[in-house]
């Protein structure tokens, strides 16, 4: 009797014909058996938003002709699409989700609000190891040829050894031209953020309207971050976990006179 292939469910947040999703669909078939549940057009920047108030639409469709996956086209957003995956599409549970591969980075506090990792945050809730992936080039037409190889790497380890609970991995690429990349790092989010600025402009009808922009700012020196490691031409790998209790401010805080 044959081996039953990993199950791997993969999304993303840029929309189901996305180039970045169609290069991860290409990376991980030759992995395991492949269903794809992922936006019906681009939700980057949703976060871990999930839709309440409004139906859910999930449709089968085809994107390439000939490719021996299934495929569905989900009205919601990548924290949707998991949520559907899962407990209406697929016949048994995932071994595996990855989303991506993210037009953009999510590195340093990018992840908080990206759509890519709060996909896997959401398979990871369920207790399904998951992997984010981004590529440093926010260009519909970047390149992700470069990409397989290593995404393959990461995701085959990933089947072989597993995560620890509670655990995924965000998982970030330089985007470097004509150079190789220099290898993986496992690293700690960079503190960085970004300084906000809006654009403000008034409609032919005479109504302000606002454009946000803004400049990332890394306040982070250290060698040992996902920052640096990027800027540095290398991958890098975050471990990110779901709980955000801020366990090392529990003793000062239970020590206020409550």
């Amino acid at each position: 009797m044959a081996e039953k292939r990993p199950l791997i469910l993969i999304t993303n947040d840029d929309g189901i014909t996305a180039p970045g999703i169609r290069a991860l669909i290409k990376a991980i078939t030759p992995l395991g058996e492949v269903v794809v549940v992922a936006p019906d057009a681009p939700q980057s920047g949703m976060g871990h938003a999930i839709t309440v108030n409004d139906t859910l639409y999930c449709e089968q469709v085809t994107i390439d002709q000939g490719a021996k996956i299934t495929e569905f086209s989900c009205s919601g957003t990548p924290a949707d699409c998991i949520k559907i995956g899962v407990n209406e599409v697929l016949d048994r549970r995932p071994d595996l989700v990855v989303s991506g591969i993210n037009h953009g980075s999510n590195a340093s506090i990018n992840v908080i609000y990206s759509g890519t990792m709060s996909a896997a945050v959401e398979a990871g809730t369920m207790g399904i190891p998951a992997i984010g992936f981004s590529l440093l080039d926010f260009g519909y037409n970047a390149d992700f040829s470069h990409l397989l190889a290593p995404v393959q790497q990461i995701t085959r380890q990933c089947l072989k050894s597993g995560l620890p609970k509670g655990v995924v991995l965000n998982v970030n690429f330089p985007k470097i031209d004509h150079a190789p990349l220099k290898g993986i790092r496992v690293c700690r989010q960079a503190d960085a953020h970004w300084v906000e600025k809006f654009d403000k402009r008034t409609s032919p009808m005479g109504r302000s309207y606002y454009w946000l922009s803004g400049e990332f700012v890394n306040l982070d020196q250290g060698e040992d971050t996902d920052q640096w490691a990027l800027d540095h031409g290398y991958i890098s790998i975050v471990p990110v976990q779901y709980d955000l209790t801020a366990h090392h401010a529990i003793a000062q805080i239970n020590q206020w006179p409550l």
